[in-house]
């Protein structure tokens, strides 16, 4: 757009057909504020838009949420006699209901001479915007015409809403059903955690595209169903009849990640390169990801590498990645590097950079990092913020000024917080914090047993057995059970959920033999097991 600006600049008296180029331009590359401050020079000029000026500058002010410069270009319209423009007034309508301004959106609706389809789709579309479902369906029944979009609108609303028996109607009364019509009803069953009828729905499509696989896909990974997205995904490739998109891989790579599905997700890795996405950034962000969270931190480092350009989720999620791992040096170098580049921080960025901190046991770094959010990002910190701080200090070992930046927070600290400050407490010994962090626990959390069993695990490693009984008791009192360590195994292509005694398994009998197999040969090396965990219910 620059050297467009250049040549535009040069020229003595460019016509409408050369502005239109130039606003169209920088509308495209998403420069609206040039778009304002270049129709307003036009306006010195005396140079008269036309119908194909309006709508991009209208949609610029609606994009900037520059309302102020709406209404004036508003007057132009007015004055120029394009009040009657279809395209003008349905810009104008987009504008006005994205600001919030709804009722001078139906304003210019109603002094429309000529209102066609598109028009009173976007009236409708601008009251489901502004949570106005009432006057959405009253206009939708007074639509003189109605076509696929504007039904696929209304569905659309009721769904945003969460009522999804209003939403089935209208899509069981549509007079014809595109794929995207099933689509959005699928969308919002997904949304709406009802699986099991995006389920169905999918079942009952007489036809789909990548779309529709998407939204089941996404349905599932929503809902934490995470075994779910692997198998659809697979039956996806076997059907063959569609191809997956970069939004599938991604959930699918996420879900890999939750599961510890590395080698699926290095396969995925491999077949997203050989489908032409090896450049795609959102991809390359899920494989980050993936690898972090699977423990193979050097594939992810090569994957950050590669990449010919890294947004803001690549740097948080590398960085975040490393101080997981206790990489807390690589982190902060790679926060460095993240800021010459040009990079703008966010919250999530500080996060990971606390966390390194953490590891790395720089208590005075990581207040540093944390007055730098304020000083000179402008951020406010928040609870996630606080609670590293926290963390910092009481994996130092400096439990009372632990406790006391806590205790002085802007906002009440939660239950993850105190369960920091239980989990040091074991470290360094400390029953006084310990107990008082239980009692703080037991506000926020009263039915989790799991915390009775840290501070169990303590009293065990001092040898108070009379503690350790007491909560017991307590613990059974709660009348809920802790709930057992999970683990996930990849075998044959697939992953492998167990609890520990767990005797679920088709092949539990070969397992555990296998298993005692393994405890004789540690044993006969002169390994122990801890079994006072064990008795404790860790």
């Amino acid at each position: 757009m620059r050297h467009a600006r250049m040549v535009f600049d040069q020229i003595p008296d460019p016509n409408v057909t050369l502005w239109n180029a130039m606003f169209k331009g920088y509308a495209k590359n998403e420069c609206h504020r040039e778009v304002i401050v270049l129709f307003r020079r036009m306006k010195r000029l005396n140079v008269m838009p036309n119908c194909f000026t309006l709508p991009v500058v209208i949609k610029s002010c609606g994009e900037v949420n520059g309302l102020l410069e709406g209404e004036e270009v508003h007057c132009v319209s007015i004055k120029g006699g394009f009040s009657a423009n279809k395209y003008v007034g349905t810009t104008l309508i987009e504008m006005y209901a994205g600001g919030g301004v709804i009722g001078d959106a139906y304003k210019v609706f109603g002094e429309m001479f000529e209102r066609n389809v598109i028009v009173w789709t976007s009236m409708i579309n601008g009251f489901i915007g502004n949570y106005d479902m009432v006057s959405a369906q009253r206009l939708f029944d007074l639509a003189p015409e109605r076509d696929i979009v504007l039904w696929n609108t209304i569905i659309s609303g009721y769904i945003e809403l969460g009522d999804m028996v209003a939403a089935r109607k209208l899509f069981d009364e549509m007079p014809e059903q595109d794929v995207m019509s099933w689509n959005t009803m699928l969308h919002g069953y997904a949304r709406n955690g009802n699986v099991e009828l995006c389920e169905r729905l999918f079942e009952e499509m007489p036809e789909r595209n990548v779309f529709s696989w998407n939204a089941l896909i996404g349905g599932y990974a929503h809902n934490g169903r995470y075994f779910e997205v692997l198998e659809t995904f697979k039956q996806m490739l076997v059907e063959g009849d569609v191809s997956p998109n970069d939004a599938t891989l991604t959930t699918v790579l996420s879900s890999c990640a939750r599961l510890g599905a590395l080698d699926l997700g290095k396969w995925v890795h491999a077949y997203a390169e050989s489908i032409g996405y090896k450049k795609n950034v959102y991809i390359a962000n899920a494989l980050i990801d993936m690898y972090a969270k699977c423990g193979i931190v050097e594939n992810a480092l090569d994957v950050f590498k590669n990449m010919d350009k890294k947004d803001l989720v690549t740097w948080n999620t590398v960085i975040c990645g490393l101080a997981m791992h206790g990489r807390g040096a690589e982190a902060l170098n790679l926060f460095r590097q993240m800021k010459n580049a040009g990079a703008k921080p966010d919250g999530i960025t500080f996060i990971g950079i606390l966390c390194a901190c953490t590891h790395l046991g720089l208590v005075e770094d990581g207040f540093s990092y944390f007055q730098s959010m304020v000083d000179n990002y402008g951020f406010v910190p928040q609870i996630e913020h606080y609670g590293c701080m926290v963390d910092l200090l009481a994996r130092a070992g400096l439990l009372e000024q632990a406790v006391s930046f806590a205790k002085k927070m802007p906002m009440e600290p939660d239950a993850v917080i105190w369960a920091a400050l239980l989990g040091a407490c074991r470290i360094y010994k400390n029953i006084e914090f310990a107990e008082m962090a239980l009692q703080r626990l037991i506000e926020l959390e009263p039915k989790n047993p799991a915390n009775f069993v840290m501070l169990s695990n303590i009293y065990g490693d001092l040898g108070r057995w009379k503690d350790v009984a007491r909560l017991k008791v307590s613990m059974r009192d709660t009348g809920f059970k802790k709930l057992p360590g999970c683990s996930l195994i990849e075998v044959n292509d697939g992953v492998v959920e167990f609890y520990s005694l767990d005797e679920r398994h088709p092949q539990t009998e070969e397992i555990y033999r296998v298993l005692i197999g393994l405890t004789k040969v540690l044993r006969s090396s002169g390994y122990l097991s801890d079994l006072i965990e064990v008795g404790l219910g860790i």
